[in-house]
């Protein structure tokens, strides 16, 4: 959105339900069986009070069973891996990272930043966002913490590396926090979540090797969602004649010569399956006068 198989009822161990003693399929003899047997025989309010006692069984294990496998398949959701964390660094991320972002790579999303291995995926990754939460129970809180990609590394097999406030941000409390920081390198789990950034848009920032009007490099801030921007279209406003630009390395998109007059960005937005993508034309334009180094508000929230 663009804001402007059945389980059935589970046995007991071999007991299957009131209606067994009723019925008489006790298969251990004993003086209280027997009493049983001849008391519910007898009692026809017993019997109703089994028989009812019987089907709340029945209503309640199914759905009892049906909570146990969403939960089962929620903890699936999560990828086991390794995390570390910058250990010459300050509490935040790093502001030369390989994305590009400048200092805002190293404060977005209060700091709470990584370099990833795998996930970089040569640039596609900047931006993206991930829960981590550690493994060890002593030390570690069942959310974890949720980060944003704005750099490239990998140490000792792991996916992250996380900058130290959002290490410490997957602990219980501080002196949790504290210890996991001793560890250094600790067992995680992951799983691609949502970026959101309320009241924010999504933001151009024109690279500072950009030279108007004869280069353009910019990356783009505020990337929300769950999708990535996977290509972009710089447009002439006048006759919307476009120009798929080139992803260069990192978040930035460049071209020579780019088109003159205010200018018109169409982002593509695509997900891991197949076929769910859409293009997305921001409500505002980069004005002609565009300069390195300035920031343009585009005006557009995505939220898938």
């Amino acid at each position: 959105m663009i804001t402007n198989g059945t389980l059935g009822p589970m046995p007991l161990n071999g007991f299957h339900g009131i209606a067994d003693v009723v019925q008489g399929t006790f298969h251990r003899g004993s003086l209280y069986q027997h009493h049983t047997l001849a008391h519910t025989t007898r009692n026809p309010h017993c019997i109703f009070f089994h028989s009812l006692l019987h089907m709340a069984l029945s209503l309640l294990f199914p759905l009892l069973a049906t909570f146990l496998f969403m939960q089962t398949l929620a903890d699936t959701s999560f990828i086991q891996s390794r995390a570390a964390y910058y250990p010459n660094s300050e509490e935040n991320g790093t502001d030369v990272g390989a994305c590009e972002f400048g200092s805002f790579g190293a404060t977005v999303n209060g700091g709470d930043v990584s370099a990833a291995s795998n996930l970089y995926r040569n640039g596609v990754g900047c931006g993206a966002c991930y829960q981590v939460r550690c493994s060890n129970s002593a030390y570690c809180s069942g959310n974890g913490v949720t980060i944003v990609i704005t750099d490239q590394g990998s140490s000792a097999n792991t996916d992250f590396i996380l900058s130290q406030r959002a290490f410490g941000g997957m602990a219980i409390n501080k002196d949790a926090a504290a210890s996991l920081l001793a560890l250094g390198i600790v067992d995680i789990q992951y799983r691609r979540v949502s970026c959101s950034y309320p009241n924010k848009n999504i933001t151009v920032k024109i690279h500072e090797s950009s030279n108007n009007p004869h280069y353009l490099a910019f990356v783009l801030w505020f990337q929300q969602g769950s999708r990535d921007i996977t290509a972009v279209q710089l447009c002439e406003t006048q006759n919307f004649v476009c120009k798929l630009l080139d992803r260069s390395h990192g978040a930035v998109w460049t071209t020579t010569a780019p088109p003159s007059g205010p200018l018109a960005l169409r982002m593509l937005f695509s997900a891991e399956e197949e076929g769910d993508e859409s293009w997305v034309v921001p409500v505002n334009n980069i004005p002609q006068d565009w300069k390195a180094g300035e920031t343009y508000d585009l005006g557009v929230q995505v939220d898938q």
